[in-house]
């Protein structure tokens, strides 16, 4: 990268840099992207893992917003059908609550126009008697009836590392743990940027026509360093999810449900585990360090508790949780749940283009945007014209021959069949699949070469290598939090295969026994923190 002269440096591997990586690299230019920890270790690894149609926006009378969510989920399921799953949704209609009956009717109405839902995927209106059914575990009392509509869940992470990953089949360039320290000026006009290395410790500039930051939380510290913090800043409010076992909230149904403070909560079954979210704080602390407090989980589980009676959950039931900065445009007077989703979009007096809010649903938008004003700006200044956006047409990795999810649900089918000789159950299956694609084709290769006699160690140590040498894991957390998601859908798997895959690490990258204490030691931080709401760890 020191070497080269880039048409565009990217700064931040979230769901929007690796967007804006594709859509310039597929448009011709030279990219390179670099994030200051690992990919999607941000925002972008903390969402409700949601691609949605951003129903609660229609209450702001956000009808644009809903617009472009709405039509982007199509298009992002289309793109990445394993990773962007069916998932329909519940929306229980309560005495007293969000949304009353004939609101909530045209409400899903409208969004399925704006939205531009087809077929089964179209709202429902659900009797008392109905909803009952679809969710047992609904309060009788007050439930009046139910509105039943369609969204997509998706891991976040995933997502944002195969956006990457297809961005350098179109020649970009990408690197973790490359932290930009400052920008590189040429007659008061960025060129470049340089870079912290993370992993050698050396510093080097990274020469390039135009620099973006899509740096999340970050995007107002590069504004400083650059000198061009002016007018609108950002707002940064904090989301947290908690994680149950499924034995614990047995929902059948993924659901929209209403908080006694007038806020609305989704709790979503996700294989062995219920994940529920999300809380909506202003946030003013460390950004590096973002984590689930007691008032948190106490709020979440009241949410719980209040909603589904029968269900009665402890801070002891907490399996994991997560909690990320969502980095909103500050508005006077707004509180934090009133703050706008909309991005926007910020350029200095030198040429440092920032964009900041947004949405994950509406990553592959905001990176168009982008794309186009840099287009504009080189047409202006006598380069060449880029050709229009492509990327509602560019599959991303993992996504081979899949035209349809029952194409997925097929191949799931296929790769349970070839592995349950070993012991392995439809869930495993479906897990490789779901993260992989049609890669879990490459993991099977590997895994089919390895001589361990536990077939799960077999496995995991085929994943920690296609993850080391296609995914850039230079750590055990990359591999355990972001590649896989294990801390939150399956943090007992870190627990009994943390010993092998830190053998793996020793094999491969040459680790001291100071480095795998070091790692051991951060991973069980990492566990503790956020699993264990203990008084005595509070």
């Amino acid at each position: 990268m020191a070497k080269e002269t880039f048409d565009l440096v990217v700064i931040g591997g979230g769901i929007t840099g690796g967007g804006i990586a594709l859509d310039a690299a597929s448009r011709g230019l030279k990219v390179a992207l670099v994030e200051k920890g690992d990919f999607a270790s941000g925002t972008s690894s903390k969402s409700t893992k949601l691609i949605h149609g951003g129903l609660r926006y229609l209450k702001q009378f956000d009808f644009w917003l809903v617009k472009e969510v709405g039509s982007e989920r199509a298009i992002v399921h289309k793109l990445a059908p394993h990773l962007v799953l069916p998932e329909k949704m519940l929306l229980p209609l309560i005495e007293n609550g969000s949304y009353g009956k004939w609101l909530t009717s045209i409400g899903l109405k409208v969004y399925d126009i704006l939205a531009q839902v087809t077929g089964d995927d179209k709202r429902k209106m659900l009797e008392k008697k109905e909803a009952m059914k679809l969710e047992p575990l609904l309060p009788k009392k007050i439930v009046k009836g139910a509105g039943y509509y369609a969204e997509y869940r998706t891991d976040d992470a995933r997502l944002t590392i195969e956006n990457i990953k297809t961005s350098l089949r179109f020649g970009a360039q990408a690197l973790n743990y490359a932290a930009v320290e400052d920008f590189v000026y040429e007659e008061e006009t960025i060129a470049g940027v340089v870079v912290k290395d993370g992993v050698s410790g050396e510093s080097f500039t990274i020469k390039s026509n135009y620099v973006v930051s899509a740096a999340g939380p970050w995007v107002d510290e590069l504004r400083v360093v650059n000198n061009s913090k002016k007018g609108k800043r950002l707002h940064l409010t904090k989301g947290v999810h908690l994680v149950f076992p499924y034995e614990k909230l047995p929902l059948k149904h993924s659901t929209y449900f209403d908080v006694p403070d007038g806020r609305m909560m989704f709790a979503i079954p996700r294989g062995k585990v219920t994940y529920v979210g999300t809380s909506d704080t202003n946030y003013n602390d460390n950004k590096d360090k973002v984590t689930t407090d007691l008032a948190d989980a106490i709020y979440i589980i009241s949410a719980v508790n209040n909603m589904f009676p029968k269900i009665e959950l402890e801070l002891d039931d907490i399996v994991s949780s997560w909690a990320g900065l969502r980095p909103l445009i500050h508005e006077e007077g707004k509180s934090a749940s009133e703050l706008s989703r909309k991005d926007e979009i910020f350029t200095s007096e030198t040429g440092l283009i920032s964009i900041a809010g947004g949405k994950l649903t509406g990553y592959r938008k905001m990176a168009e945007r982008i794309v186009d004003r840099i287009a504009k700006k080189m047409e202006e200044a006598g380069g060449k014209k880029l050709k229009d956006c492509t990327t509602d047409e560019i599959p991303l990795c993992g996504n081979s021959d899949f035209k349809k999810f029952k194409h997925v649900t097929k191949y799931i089918a296929d790769v349970h069949k070839r592995i349950k000789g070993d012991g392995f159950v439809e869930h495993d299956a479906w897990f490789l699949v779901t993260n992989y694609g049609k890669q879990t084709e490459t993991i099977l290769e590997t895994y089919a070469t390895l001589k361990d006699t536990d077939a799960y160690v077999r496995m995991i140590k085929a994943e920690l290598r296609f993850g080391i040498d296609h995914e850039m894991v230079q750590n055990p957390m990359d591999f355990f939090i972001r590649r896989t998601g294990r801390l939150y859908f399956d943090i007992d798997g870190i627990r009994q295969y943390l010993e092998p895959v830190l053998e793996e690490f020793k094999t491969i990258y040459k680790a001291d026994d100071a480095q795998l204490l070091a790692w051991r030691e951060t991973l069980h931080k990492e566990m503790a923190e956020h699993s264990d709401f203990s008084l005595e760890r509070v």
